[in-house]
Parts: C-alpha cells; sequence; structure tokens
C-alpha cells in the first residue's frame, strides 16, 4: 500500500488528523507502551545518494516528513519531547556515515546539511543523531523544500571525537563535506511505499531493519569479541560485555561494553557508562569504536579477568532522538550486573 492510498481510504478528516498529528500513526492511535515496541506502520525511503568525504563515506536518504522525540533533562530525570511536523516539512532527510575500509557506523561525527535550489540556500540545519527500527543509528530531520525540481544536498561532518583502535587509529579525525543532487517530486514521494503493522502493531519488539545494497546498518557484533563476561539488561536496553586482551589496547585488559536495541541488536550510542570491577570504585568507560568490538563503551582496567564481577551504571541514558517504537525505551535505566546466560 501507498501512503496515499491509506490516506484516500481514510477520508478528509483523517489527512487534517494527519498534519496536525505528525504521520500516519496519528490516525490509528493508542496509548504508547513502555519500551521497545512495534509501530502501527512502516514506511520505505528513495535514495538521494552516497559521497565520499575522505575516509568517510555518507550515503543520504529521504522519506515523508516524520514526528520524532528529543531528549531533554527534567530536574534529576531524561524525558523525550515530540517533534511534531511543520506545515511546509516536506521530507524527512536522513544520512548514514560510515568507514571505507571497514564499513562501520559511525556515532559521534556530529552532521549538519545544507539544501539548495539552483543555488539559492532552501534549508540548512545540524541534524539530530537518531535511532530508528528501520534504519537503526543515522543522522536526520525534516526539511522544507521549494517545491519539485533538482536539489543540492551538502552534508558536513566533524572529525570522529572518539577513541578509535586497530585500523582505525589515526583516521577519521578531520572534519570535511560532499554534495549529492536529487531530483524531488511530491509525485514520487507520494510512491514511497507504505503498510500496517496490523498483527503486530504496539506489542513489544520491533520491526525488521531495512535493507539497502547501498548503505550499511549499525549492527552490533554478535558473539562479542573476547572472553565474555556476561549479559545485563537496563530500561530496555541490552549490554554484552568482554574481556579483549590484545596491543592495540595496551598492557592492561581491556573492558568492553557494547549496548544494542533488545530485537535487532542496534548499537545504541550516545550514553554515558561506568563500571565498578569486583567491587572497587566505578570508572568512566568511553565511548568508542574498534574494527572487531564495533561501537562499544570501554577501558583498561587492571587485573581484570572474565571471571571478574562487573556492576554497570548507565550514569546518561542515550543523547539520541529515537523514531516511534523507541520513544518511551532506554530512558529509566537502573545499575545492572554483567552475567553469564
Amino acid at each position: 500500500m501507498k501512503r496515499r492510498d491509506a490516506l484516500a481510504g481514510a477520508g478528509t478528516a483523517a489527512v487534517a488528523a494527519l498534519a496536525g498529528c505528525g504521520g500516519v500513526s496519528g490516525l490509528f492511535a493508542r496509548p504508547t507502551p513502555d519500551g521497545v515496541y512495534v509501530p502501527d506502520h512502516v514506511e520505505g525511503m528513495e535514495m538521494v545518494g552516497t559521497a565520499s568525504l575522505g575516509d568517510i563515506r555518507v550515503g543520504v536518504t529521504y522519506s515523508y516528513p516524520h514526528r520524532f522525540w528529543t531528549v531533554e533533562r527534567d530536574g534529576d530525570a531524561y524525558v523525550t519531547k515530540r517533534t511534531d511536523i511543520r506545515d511546509d516539512d516536506a521530507v524527512h532527510l536522513m544520512a548514514i556515515p560510515w568507514d571505507a575500509e571497514t564499513g562501520l557506523v559511525l556515532p559521534n561525527t556530529g552532521m549538519s546539511v545544507d539544501i539548495t535550489k539552483r543555488q539559492d540556500l532552501v534549508s540548512q540545519e545540524v541534524i539530530y543523531p537518531m535511532l530508528s527500527q528501520r534504519m537503526g543509528f543515522h543522522y536526520g530531520a525534516n526539511f522544507r523544500l521549494d517545491g519539485d525540481g533538482t536539489y543540492d544536498v551538502t552534508v558536513s561532518v566533524g572529525g570522529l571525537s572518539i577513541p578509535r583502535y586497530g585500523a582505525l587509529e589515526g583516521r577519521l579525525d578531520a572534519a570535511a563535506e560532499a554534495t549529492v543532487s536529487f531530483e524531488f517530486s511530491s509525485d514520487a514521494r507520494a510512491e514511497i511505499p507504505y503498510r500496517q503493522t496490523t498483527d503486530r502493531q504496539f506489542q513489544p519488539g520491533a520491526v525488521e531493519p531495512m535493507s539497502m545494497d547501498a548503505l550499511p546498518t549499525g549492527y552490533a557484533p554478535e558473539p562479542l569479541p573476547g572472553a565474555t563476561l556476561g549479559r545485563g539488561t537496563s530500561g530496555d536496553a541490552a549490554f554484552v560485555g568482554s574481556v579483549v586482551t590484545d596491543d592495540r589496547f595496551g598492557s592492561d585488559p581491556y573492558l568492553a561494553v557494547s549496548a544494542r536495541t533488545p530485537y535487532n541488536g542496534l548499537v545504541i550510542p550516545g550514553m554515558g557508562l561506568s563500571a565498578s570491577v569486583d567491587g572497587a570504585d566505578p570508572v568512566g568507560l568511553d565511548a568508542s569504536i574498534d574494527p572487531a568490538l564495533g561501537f562499544h563503551y570501554g577501558r583498561t582496567v587492571a587485573d581484570l579477568t572474565p571471571s571478574s564481577s562487573v556492576e554497570t551504571t548507565v550514569e546518561v541514558p542515550p543523547q539520541v532522538a529515537r523514531h516511534v517504537g523507541y520513544e518511551t525505551a532506554f530512558l529509566e535505566m537502573p545499575p545492572f550486573e554483567l552475567e553469564a546466560a
């Protein structure tokens, strides 16, 4: 089914509701479950193009404008705040940066987008780091366009600001930009596929990530390399811990904790984690990236062994915007022990 067909069947009142509620899901609203849940619909997307920014490659896609949720501090708690669709929003633009050598999706780059038409600036924004069930980690925002026509999308990325190991060490630290062009029409946008998840909607679970040959998906490694420390859960996120002994991490054992979504194993960036090993004072874990461990949180810890007791505390929940299905998850995150399955 295409989204315009769903709206035609829903009638004029439903179209008005869509404009106010920020997506087709507004037509079939139910109380939002706590935790990760299956959205009431899924949509496709259209490729804009890919480009090289030095060692980083970026892919740009678009779909219908989406409502999404950002994370804010409210006293001692973290809450989500909904971003609704504005009247002049034309597309939800999404960009995925990845390392050209390893294929790893790269959080922590920072990204901005300028959109021009016939060299005139149409939209310009620093776009949000985001997490969706269909794309995993990406950057995105809603953008206005100036009608049908040809647009140039200039994507700017900052250098990767986290520790890098192995083949990634000493790379990916330069800011760069690149431009891709695409032809936009409202008719072509209306052809983007849409379907309802009538059998599982609003139930615990998740839809399958989208597969596009030109773009990687940010899956966490399974199994995690090294000697396992066990698994844990907090706030509906899943965690896997490992001890890695390798020269690329130095002389002490390296504690790696991989945070991922509970159903599809997609990496969750933007967190602040600490760990207490065998009852010692907690130490902070750095957001890091490694060819074998992927994106993870880690640091070296003297005397760490696979039999060590590791209590992990989420000091800051994921500071990433969320698409529907994730907006109530990954917020209240109590400490947890890494335990053998």
